[in-house]
């Protein structure tokens, strides 16, 4: 357990009683009698005052002595002052050095490389921080919702023996004897599980070798899939809608703060209600076209096309019933015209895009073969997921939330990259 007799700063209030601190040195001011230190924790940072006058002649040299990110303790008594931070302000009676370090390299206008290159230290700035406690808020809202409604945390594997998105995408490697890959996603071990558990979900590691260098793709992504049985399309729509008007509500509430430092203009996330809009597919590319785009009807829209229509929109919607072509083998086939399947997007407001892809799986035996086949796998890679449309097949669904999609959304960052703490990318798997 933590030292009971240190606080943190949000606890701090104005008082009389002496109280002690320990983190970072955030910001240093000198002048000639008083030196103001801001001290950053977890929390939040405050500013502390130490004066010569009140301090021990090593505290003196100590306070002299501090640089920026040296490891620090303080003890003093907070005071109202409005031109404070958080109008609380600490004057000191003691201040120690934990540790003194290095001058620290991080600074102000650096280039975005050297800043991925030391991601181990840009941690520690109050942007990232911001950022890391929404993301793990939508991480915690997440699981809320799910207990709340009803579903079962589970727990599949991320090494698998076959592709479930697509081939061009898997990374490889050697498992002993065998040919193994990182997992795209835990769906088809999901669709197993519902035939025991009905409603399920995991949040795991996802990994895509997509070679693309955008702000919106990293190589390596945290997954928030859900699959239901009994669940159709409709139904499926409605459990992804729930789930993100729910955790936006809960940013909202609780992370007031980090958004406001962030600059972000919350006005749009205020609008987030259950039910969103709908479009097809079909209205989706008229609408592109009628704004200066010339699609046909089965392109596949990509990140251009879908920032516009997202811009278009205006607001978070959902495009549905996709060419079947354009989805993989597990997606339901439409049987009253197969050339549309049972497939939806989630789109984001404000450029941001798709960062949900959900849809009505296959429940079909013959089906299900047949397009395997199509897609050029081997059926016998797919025996067991196969075996689910022998025994007792039902119609189900489900869908995979992007965390780091939704929090670059909620946060309203300029790249995707930024919600990582150590972004993967084409060219970078260090640190």
């Amino acid at each position: 357990m933590p030292e009971s007799s240190y606080k943190h700063v949000k606890e701090i209030e104005p008082s009389e009683k002496e109280e002690k601190l320990r983190g970072w040195v955030y910001r240093i001011r000198k002048m000639k009698d008083k030196i103001f230190v801001v001290l950053r924790d977890a929390t939040g940072i405050i500013q502390c005052i130490g004066s010569q006058e009140k301090l021990s002649d090593n505290a003196w040299n100590n306070l002299n002595e501090v640089a920026i990110e040296n490891a620090i303790a303080v003890k003093g008594h907070a005071v109202e002052d409005a031109r404070a931070i958080n109008n609380v302000e600490m004057h000191l009676s003691d201040f120690q050095i934990i540790h003194k370090g290095e001058i620290f390299p991080i600074a102000k206008d650096q280039s975005k490389e050297f800043i991925l290159d030391n991601t181990h230290l840009f941690l520690r700035s109050f942007k990232s921080t911001n950022v890391m406690k929404v993301k793990a808020n939508v991480l915690r809202a997440a699981r809320e919702w799910f207990f709340e409604n009803d579903f079962y945390e589970t727990t599949p594997p991320i090494l698998t023996g076959a592709a479930c998105e697509g081939g061009a995408t898997l990374f490889s490697l050697k498992y002993f004897e065998q040919t193994a890959y990182l997992s795209q996603s835990v769906q088809l071990y999901l669709e197993a599980l519902i035939y025991s558990l009905e409603k399920v979900y995991a949040i795991t590691p996802s990994f895509r070798a997509e070679k693309m260098r955008t702000k919106r793709h990293i190589n390596e992504f945290w997954h928030i899939e859900g699959e239901e049985a009994f669940v159709d399309f409709k139904g499926n729509i409605e459990i992804q809608e729930e789930l993100v008007a729910y955790i936006v509500e809960y940013i909202l509430d609780n992370n007031k703060g980090e958004l406001k430092e962030l600059g972000r203009d919350t006005s749009i996330l205020e609008t987030v209600k259950a039910p969103f809009k709908k479009i097809t597919y079909e209205e989706a590319i008229n609408s592109l076209n009628e704004n200066g785009f010339k699609l046909k009807w089965d392109d596949d829209m990509k990140t251009e096309e879908e920032r516009a229509l997202s811009n278009i929109i205006g607001e978070a919607f959902f495009v549905t019933m996709y060419p079947s072509h354009h989805k993989p083998f597990y997606v339901k086939i439409n049987e009253d015209d197969p050339k549309w399947c049972f497939s939806a997007d989630l789109m984001a407001p404000e450029g941001f895009g798709e960062i949900i892809t959900g849809g009505q799986r296959e429940d079909v035996l013959d089906t299900l073969v047949r397009r395997i086949k199509e897609e050029g796998w081997e059926e016998k890679d797919y025996e067991w997921y196969i075996d689910l449309r022998k025994y007792g097949s039902v119609f189900h669904s489900g869908f995979g939330l992007g965390a780091e999609r939704l929090s670059w959304w909620i946060c309203g960052l300029d790249a995707i990259q930024e919600t990582q703490p150590f972004p993967r990318t084409r060219n970078r798997v260090y640190p």
